[in-house]
């Protein structure tokens, strides 16, 4: 774990790197397109203004601040405020957070954890009722599911150490939307539609019902006093505002309602606190990517690019069944390790340097091509072999990346874990549902305990995983991330794996087909691969079936010299949702 860049580990970097540079020199023309186009010597320094994310309003929210000469970091807090309004379903106030952060000023990368934390009354047994777990659907309407929440604590951090612009200013455009309305988008929509679950708990049935006593639907305007009242305290008194007084009283009252009520309390949520934890950085081809730490599960990403660098058959790119057969069968030894040994470091010692170690990586690469079902978790050095895991991770996740005009950035993956989180409402939001991140089953038969198990004042362990790339020079020359549970894993590295060796666009990497093996199956966007590959797949034992889990979001750019010669942004929002990448 390091920040970049340090002067004692440059000719570390740099010798690593500038060996993946010949293996890349040689994956490009394996691919049979253009080489990835890196950062070099000569290049500008990549700037915003850039933004993107998963709705339209939230990206001109974030525009409108570093038009005003605001930083990434308060653009930052002005796109989650109004992501919070105008897509509910997928985070906000009542929700956690994973940011980097790019500093241009130093050439630091830090990675700032905004997860939410258990009660302090909670128990391993939290989701088991008669000695048995809770069905899933049970747990995520229950008050028991809410953690307190570390979005609003975690860019408080972050803005008070790298913010521009007044606080007090950067929610302005949430505030007006929420009084003024805004117009519900087509996703919104379908959510709104659902006929069971989280959209019809008594808070969303009063929140989605228009004044004509109908249910809101797609092309409807949808206020929210509520919500701007709460961004306007925020606004005025600060994360304190958020943690102590009417909003987290609202909170303590929401969550503590049956059915199944929980246990979090004001201290609780007074005694909160967001974690400044660094970065995890390792070269990859000729670039170095960045992660959180644990209980983020960036180290799996990191883990599956040191593998690729490893497997040949990678390189082909996307149209060769060899490189997606690969691609499949080194995810399902990364989610065995994953779903083993990442948690809360401050509870579980996590084995981050063994699972990034070579001789591990490559021992672990070479057991791919054998692999036919799922694959069993390895011994990294320093691993504790603990209990099998419970955990399930369902959809409710955004992404987003800004650049401002100096080169700071902000890669961040914000989330209210389900579709509108546990379907519950304070203050004019939903609240989290984030503690089913947690493993149901805290132990098996013979008495080992999860490492993913519950515990007072514990984070559950997260497959949000935002990424910054940097050149070999330390430079910032991108950022990507996606929602999407525990599939995130794959979307990320799928999008990182086309960009930087395939050479491929930010647009078409996104809109390439998702493939997950997590475990014994094989889902995908299978209507996204053409028949022939299906079959091709197929006969190789790679059976597509529907993906189970949330679909991709991803949004990011990349740094790149165009074909006039001309250095810019390679910007893409994934085509599956509704977002816009736009250059200022």
């Amino acid at each position: 774990m390091f920040l970049v860049p340090q002067p004692a580990l440059r000719s570390v970097i740099a010798l690593a790197v500038g060996v993946a540079l010949i293996l890349t020199g040689c994956a490009a023309g394996a691919a049979g397109g253009p080489p990835p186009a890196a950062a070099t010597p000569q290049a500008p320094q990549a700037r915003g203004p850039f933004v993107a994310a998963a709705n339209p309003l939230a990206v001109e929210a974030g525009l409108e601040v570093l038009r005003r000469g605001g930083s990434a970091v308060d653009a930052a807090v002005a796109v989650q405020a109004v992501l919070g309004l105008v897509e509910p379903q997928s985070s906000g106030l009542g929700g956690g957070a994973f940011m980097m952060l790019f500093d241009a000023s130093t050439g630091e990368v830090t990675g700032y954890d905004g997860r939410e934390t258990a009660p302090a009354a909670a128990s391993p047994e939290l989701f088991l009722e008669d000695g048995r777990p809770l069905a899933f659907g049970d747990a995520v309407l229950s008050g028991r599911s809410t953690g307190t929440p570390g979005a609003v604590a975690v860019l408080a951090m972050a803005q008070a150490e790298h913010g521009v612009l007044p606080w007090h200013s950067l929610f302005a455009e949430a505030e007006r939307l929420a009084r003024d309305g805004f117009v519900v988008s087509p996703r919104l929509g379908g959510f709104i539609a659902a006929t069971r679950g989280q959209a019809r708990t008594r808070w969303a049935e009063a929140y989605f019902m228009g004044p004509d006593g109908e249910r809101l639907k797609t092309g409807d305007v949808l206020r929210n006093p509520a919500y701007a009242e709460t961004v306007a305290e925020l606004a005025a008194g600060g994360s304190d505002a958020f943690y102590r007084g009417r909003i987290a009283r609202e909170i303590v009252s929401a969550v503590r309602e049956a059915p199944r009520p929980g246990a979090l309390t004001e201290a609780d949520l007074a005694a909160y606190e967001p974690i400044e934890r660094g970065a995890l950085c390792r070269p990859y081809r000729i670039y170095i990517v960045c992660v959180p730490p644990p209980p983020s599960s960036g180290v799996a990403v990191l883990q599956l690019l040191a593998m690729a660098e490893l497997t040949p058959d990678i390189v082909e790119g996307p149209d060769s069944v060899d490189a997606w057969v690969a691609f499949a069968q080194l995810q399902r030894l990364m989610y065995a390790d994953r779903d083993r040994y990442v948690a809360d470091p401050a509870f579980v010692g996590v084995p981050v340097q063994g699972l990034l170690d070579p001789n591990y990586v490559a021992a672990r690469a070479a057991q791919a091509p054998t692999l036919v079902a799922a694959a069993e978790p390895g011994f990294p050095p320093g691993g504790v072999f603990t209990g099998p895991d419970a955990t399930m991770e369902p959809a409710g996740t955004s992404h987003f990346v800004i650049v401002d005009a100096a080169g700071n950035a902000v890669s961040m993956t914000t989330t209210v874990e389900s579709v509108f989180g546990s379907g519950r409402m304070a203050a004019g939001f939903f609240l989290n549902n984030q503690l089913t991140d947690f493993s149901f089953a805290p132990r098996r038969p013979d008495g080992a305990p999860a490492a993913n198990a519950v515990a007072p004042g514990k984070r559950p362990r997260s497959s949000m995983a935002p990424v910054i790339i940097l050149d070999r020079e330390g430079r910032f020359v991108g950022a990507l991330g996606s929602p999407g549970g525990t599939s995130i894993l794959a979307y990320n590295t799928k999008a990182l794996v086309a960009v930087l060796d395939w050479g491929m666009s930010m647009e078409a990497a996104f809109a390439l087909p998702n493939l997950v093996a997590r475990g014994d199956g094989f889902g995908a966007d299978t209507e996204r691969f053409p028949a022939a590959m299906r079959e091709a797949l197929a006969a190789r034992g790679v059976v597509l079936r529907p993906n189970a889990s949330e679909n991709s979001g991803l949004h990011g750019a990349i740094w790149r010299r165009g074909s006039d010669g001309v250095w810019g942004w390679d910007g893409g929002a994934d085509d599956r949702r509704e977002g816009v990448a736009r250059v200022d």
